[in-house]
């Protein structure tokens, strides 16, 4: 079957011939008396049928053989660091979400994890960080906020020789627009609560791992123990949003990329950061590995913080709001909200671009960049 028909037919065991998968909100589940499962669950922090009927949904997405959810996706980052032994060397991407980026440097040194922040996107520094041994590399593309594109398939091929596994944060293309682990990526991580629900109203997040059924086990166990587990009511909002995920992205790429090309040609806009545009950095990596551009487009204004913070305020349809992915668009200052340590541009505005009418977006924009 195609992606766009297993998003929406993904099988679940049920009894009552319901179309649409209920929710299950048992905390506990009847077992033998030697705590022997009867109908397959035992405990809600183990498992559930809507956590189930989510991990089985991105899994079949990305093409891997299992899917743990986590309570957000910072959770799911946290189980991925935490499993780095003593004496391992972890190797980031120097553009990721702020808070992955916080975590491994305050963090992983404290529990002897060397870890070490690298520009992939330049090929003479990836192969210098690679040159040496690691556990991990950690990559995001396209990353968050400045949007950079990320040879998967080359930075896989250059880490399998440093002895390391690679993650892939796909949370702003999804699996609808890229597919690391057929890249040669060995685990995929995602922020449900973006894309994935859609709608600005769960969080949740996952980690697909490629081929290897003891990591997958070991992630699912630390969950467990740590309590990062997702909710019933969550997993099930998750799984809803993905059976529409595929239409909807359709549409907020057409709209980023008519946005990305009005902004690129606009005087006041220094620079523009979109997969699809021909003058973006990384334009030809994306039209490679990816099926079209997402919905995220950054921007800076010649005028720098100044005049980015005074076109955010003039916004009107455009809500200034962290967060991304919905149907609504928003719009951020990331380096305001990272503070000290931050390394986004003052000049840049993030947009997560919805699924408004384009014709009124770029209204809105226009008026705010006068």
């Amino acid at each position: 079957m195609k992606p766009e028909t297993i998003a929406i037919h993904q099988p679940v065991t049920r009894r009552d011939g319901a179309v649409a998968p209920p929710i299950h909100l048992s905390t506990t589940y009847q077992h033998g008396p030697a705590n022997e499962p009867i109908n397959g669950y035992i405990y809600v922090r183990h498992d559930n049928p809507n956590v189930s009927d989510f991990e089985a949904r991105i899994a079949a997405l990305e093409g891997g053989v299992a899917g743990i959810a986590f309570s957000s996706g910072m959770a799911a980052a946290a189980a991925m660091l935490m499993s780095l032994p003593s004496g391992a060397r972890a190797v980031l991407h120097n553009d990721l979400y702020f808070d992955v980026k916080t975590l491994a440097r305050e963090d992983l040194p404290k529990r002897g994890v060397s870890v070490d922040f690298v520009d992939f996107c330049d090929p003479e520094a990836s192969a210098a960080a690679l040159s040496k041994e690691a556990a991990l590399v950690w990559l995001e593309t396209p990353s968050n906020p400045k949007i950079d594109l990320i040879d998967i398939q080359k930075v896989a091929a250059m880490a399998a020789g440093a002895g390391a596994k690679v993650i892939v944060d796909n949370t702003f293309a999804t699996p609808a627009l890229q597919n690391p682990l057929a890249l040669g990526a060995d685990y995929v991580l995602h922020s449900a609560t973006k894309y994935m629900g859609g709608h600005s109203d769960v969080q949740g997040g996952a980690i697909v791992v490629r081929d290897d059924h003891a990591f997958a086990e070991s992630l699912g166990k630390f969950r467990t123990l740590t309590g990062g587990v997702l909710a019933p009511f969550n997993a099930w909002l998750i799984s809803r949003g993905i059976q529409t995920l595929y239409c909807r992205m359709e549409q907020h790429c057409r709209n980023a990329e008519t946005i990305a090309a009005m902004l690129n040609n606009h005087p006041a806009v220094a620079a523009v950061r979109y997969p699809w545009l021909e003058k973006s950095p990384g334009c030809a990596i994306a039209r490679r590995q990816m099926k079209a551009g997402g919905g995220m487009v950054s921007f800076e204004l010649k005028g720098g913080r100044n005049a980015a913070l005074k076109a955010a305020s003039k916004l009107r349809l455009f809500i200034n709001a962290t967060s991304l992915g919905g149907v609504e668009s928003l719009v951020e200052h990331r380096a305001s909200l990272e503070g000290p340590g931050t390394t986004t541009p003052e000049a840049l505005l993030r947009l997560s671009v919805g699924l408004e009418h384009v014709d009124d977006l770029v209204a809105d924009l226009t008026q705010a960049l006068a």
